[in-house]
């Protein structure tokens, strides 16, 4: 437990009230609380609560920051995920002056859960890699409930999104410097929205349909999960500079080693925006290698089916490798994931993958699924109301115990580190560092 009450800076938070009333929380716990606004979305999201807003430049952000922490007596750093332009500086510069460093995001546990960890995730991420490790750590620990408890609509969800990010787009005159990284134009994005929405009926029946058909005929199928394009985990933790290349990568090999009954099944991200046009990118892929008779893109579709019933399941990181792994099936991941450890994926080449693939070993599933639940997940939900409160509460009682990763999910260099740099991953933030940050433990 910490000596003192904590002194906690929050940087950028997901759209919608959960980083405010969270902040709300420590407040009335007795902690001092202060917000740096980056952009008119970071306002209007704040609303009435002290804060100070930045319209430096990016390649200055470190240098404020550091001064910021000094001046104030931050202890403690939180940030909604590590990847963000901003918030890469912030894990350099919390590492640098050796003051916690706390990032959250959507939960691996996916739906209802929240991922809170110690510094970074993925490359960065603390947790143990060790299998004997995670299983003495995971031993005493009690297994989670894992059904679903706070459902929010896809509604809710988007408009928050599409709020803030427009928001920041149209307030670009008063924050000019601000570095929005977007991977598409915000006005773009979302407008792109408008038709899929307006098909997502016919989208799932067709899905649907397929899905049964596939059923019936007892297809032998791989499934690939896509991810978004501009999804901060595909760009910054894989080693693909499109998504294409992972598809690519993918079809050859299948082409080369697995065996000619073995089809693959490419599903389209139920949030994709619909500007990449993944199924006729995976359709002159396969065409190009004369595979097209084995392999399909499914738009929609139930995912616990789909995963029930494929052969195998191919990931770059994401978390439905989890969800693969929970349900016994060979998981392969080409980027790096927190998740792709000895004993739960394919440990081998990809070519080997499709005849002799490593089973997920069920005990060890058991006893990561313990520790990943009692350390860096937190029941709740950032859009459910319900879910929202139980997982503030939570939140903020492990940072005032300084109870983050605990017990036993922390392993102090991260055991990730030499896989991120096999795969040539960028660990370090874009702007430049200061010159005396060093200098200033």
């Amino acid at each position: 437990m910490l000596s003192g009450k904590p002194t906690i800076l929050f940087l950028q938070a997901p759209p919608g009230p959960f980083a405010p009333e969270l902040a709300d929380t420590l407040s009335a716990r007795g902690c001092s609380v202060h917000r740096i606004n980056l952009c008119l979305g970071d306002v209007l999201q704040w609303g009435w609560r002290p804060a100070v807003s930045y319209r430096g430049s990016f390649a200055d952000w470190p240098t404020y920051l550091a001064d910021y922490i000094r001046r104030h007596g931050i202890t403690d750093v939180l940030y909604y995920g590590d990847r963000l332009p901003y918030h890469r500086a912030a894990v350099d510069v919390t590492g640098a002056l050796g003051i916690r460093g706390t990032v959250y995001e959507f939960g691996y546990l996916r739906p209802d859960w929240i991922t809170l960890e110690r510094e970074g995730m993925s490359a960065l991420s603390h947790f143990p890699r060790d299998p004997e490790m995670i299983r003495a750590a995971a031993a005493r620990l009690a297994a989670p409930l894992l059904e679903e408890r706070y459902t929010h609509s896809f509604a809710m969800e988007a408009f928050r999104e599409v709020f803030h990010h427009l928001a920041t787009f149209f307030g670009t005159p008063l924050y000019p410097r601000y570095n929005a990284d977007s991977y598409y134009n915000p006005l773009v994005n979302y407008l792109s929205y408008i038709p899929r929405l307006m098909a997502s009926g016919r989208r799932s029946r067709r899905a649907a349909t397929r899905t049964r058909n596939w059923l019936r005929i007892k297809r032998k199928y791989v499934l690939m999960p896509l991810q978004m394009q501009n999804d901060y985990q595909l760009r910054a933790n894989a080693p693909f500079n499109h998504q294409r290349e992972a598809i690519e990568i993918v079809l050859a090999s299948m082409k080369r080693a697995a065996p000619p009954d073995l089809d693959i099944v490419f599903k389209i991200h139920p949030l994709d925006n619909g500007r990449e046009s993944w199924s006729r990118t995976v359709a002159r892929s396969a065409a190009a290698l004369g595979m097209a008779h084995r392999v399909s893109t499914i738009d929609g579709g139930h995912l616990p089916t789909l995963l029930d019933e494929a052969r195998r399941v191919v990931v770059i990181n994401s978390t439905v490798g989890i969800h693969a792994i929970q349900r016994l099936r060979p998981t392969k991941v080409l980027g790096l994931a927190m998740f792709d450890i000895p004993g739960l994926t394919h440990q081998g080449t990809l070519d080997t993958f499709w005849n002799t693939p490593e089973l997920p070993d069920s005990e060890f599933r058991d006893a990561f699924i313990r520790l990943l639940a009692n350390t860096i997940q937190v029941r709740g939900s950032f859009y459910n109301r319900e879910g929202r409160a139980r997982a503030i509460a939570e939140i903020a009682g492990r940072l005032l115990n300084d109870a983050v990763n605990e017990p036993g999910g922390f392993v102090a260099v991260p055991p990730r580190l030499a896989d991120a740099r096999r795969l040539g991953i960028e660990l370090m933030s874009d702007a430049p560092s200061e010159p005396e940050l060093v200098a200033h433990p």
